[in-house]
């Protein structure tokens, strides 16, 4: 028998993060909380990855892999073979499925929360904007943009990825469709970045019926890899060389990839092992090797890492064979008026002059901010500006301790602030991917019902340690 809720859990961001965390805090059958999730879009469950409406944008991990449940492996394959509504034929649970589909399934997780029959209220959907987070003694208060106030014991930040914004007036949205900036169809465009968001952005150019010649520019060139199917590799943690430095971590992958060559295998199975790793591979990494990693190995790891699926892979090459799209490693060092849109400036990687090309348009597909400190999300801002949040030593996220909690200004972890999802890349890394976000909210929520801090299972250490952010730099 459930008790009746008496504990409020404020979630700001109603995207994949925000809802599998209110489902991890509801479902419990002993569960005495209720749960106020804030998104300011019109649908939750999809945040800037599941609200496409192409088709073509497809998940970059297989359905056997995309269970939002960590106890429940096979609950996305069993929803898309149920009959789930608009579901494609999908053979295998290798398939990989239009990523709006898997919105409509994240939001599936708590649709019997907002029926009658579970009595009391316990899920709440707000729509509306977070402004500012304050923390007081006994709880927390949370304000949007009408004015209006919540006060909760617990509010949770899952407000995701942090897009840029637009540089200059050349520059159209990624996340909407060519046709509303109203660019010519025939007009050369400029995508900046050539990751999944660039292969996303063609195939939108390419429905939309564009024909003009497509520039994808990043400073290596690189593009993400394509999915296969391959054998599983099992690799035992005592294999792992933890808290050892960046070359000697790079060697000791190379030689696990080249030894499993030998065997016949492929480098995929070798990377997708030591996935139930890399949290703790990150948190032991000495800061020295963090920031040599993400300085010259990022970009080589993100495209082996984070894989296109197969179909994606084969639009994409055939779009590059037949001469429409063009991949350069360059460095854009320039923008200004030009005859009938933008003039860009920019410096192929291993050159030193400066070469120019005429634009119609330019889609910044580089990703996420960078710099937490630059956000636009007025509510992380309220945070900073309170000091009851800062930056990590690293500049790619705010600071968290390992269980989920913000760290203050003053270096003291909150008590009733938490986090979860990308915005806690600095404390875990490989924190995008549903698989890495179920786990957390599943572990957080499981604290937080507990009534104590959410240690991850994987990050249990002495207490936080207060870094002079000063002296680290």
């Amino acid at each position: 028998m459930s008790c009746a809720p008496d504990r409020h859990a404020i979630i700001i961001g109603g995207g994949a993060s925000g809802v599998l965390l209110a489902y991890q805090l509801l479902q419990h059958p002993d569960s005495d909380f209720r749960v106020t999730l804030i998104e300011k879009r019109s649908e939750i469950g999809r945040g800037l990855a599941y609200h496409t409406g192409n088709s073509e944008h497809l998940l970059n991990v297989r359905a056997a892999n995309m269970s939002a449940l960590p106890d429940d492996p096979d609950h996305f394959w069993r929803w898309l073979s149920t009959g789930a509504k608009g579901a494609p034929l999908c053979p295998d649970p290798y398939c990989f499925v239009p990523r709006r589909l898997y919105g409509d399934y994240v939001t599936s997780l708590v649709d019997p929360f907002l029926s009658p029959q579970h009595g009391a209220q316990r899920l709440t959907i707000l729509r509306g904007e977070c402004v500012a987070v304050s923390e007081g003694w006994g709880n927390v208060t949370v304000s949007l943009a009408d004015g209006s106030r919540l006060v909760g014991d617990v509010a949770v930040l899952a407000t995701g990825h942090d897009a840029a914004t637009a540089r200059s007036a050349w520059h159209a949205d990624p996340w909407i469709s060519p046709s509303v900036p109203g660019f010519g169809k025939d007009t050369t465009v400029l995508i900046l970045g050539t990751g999944l968001s660039m292969a996303d952005y063609v195939l939108t150019l390419l429905r939309e019926g564009h024909h003009g010649p497509i520039i994808a520019m990043s400073r290596r060139g690189l593009m993400a890899k394509g999915h296969r199917r391959t054998a599983p590799l099992s690799l035992r943690e005592e294999d792992v060389p933890f808290g050892i430095g960046a070359s000697r971590l790079l060697r000791w992958f190379r030689q696990r990839i080249a030894a499993h060559a030998v065997d016949g295998g492929d480098w995929r199975s070798v990377i997708d092992a030591i996935r139930p790793f890399s949290h703790r591979l990150w948190r032991e990494l000495p800061l020295s090797a963090k920031r040599s990693f993400l300085e010259h190995a990022r970009a080589w790891w993100d495209v082996h890492r984070h894989r296109m699926a197969p179909e994606v892979e084969a639009r994409i090459a055939a779009v590059i064979a037949d001469g429409q799209l063009t991949i350069k490693a360059a460095k854009l060092v320039g923008i200004d008026g030009g005859i009938s849109g933008a003039r860009v400036h920019y410096r192929r990687r291993g050159r030193s002059e400066i070469e120019s090309m005429e634009v119609g348009a330019i889609v910044d597909c580089t990703g996420i901010v960078r710099d937490p400190r630059a956000t636009t999300n007025v509510a992380v801002r309220s945070l900073f500006d309170q000091g009851l949040a800062r930056p990590d030593v690293l500049r790619i996220g705010i600071d968290i301790t390992p269980d989920c909690a913000i760290v203050r200004a003053d270096g003291l972890p909150s008590q009733r602030l938490f986090a979860v999802g990308p915005l806690t890349r600095a404390a875990f890394w490989e924190i995008m991917a549903i698989p890495d976000i179920r786990n957390q909210c599943a572990a957080l929520a499981t604290q937080l019902l507990q009534g104590r801090p959410a240690m991850l299972p994987d990050m249990i250490s002495p207490a936080h340690p207060v870094i002079d952010h000063q002296a680290a730099i």
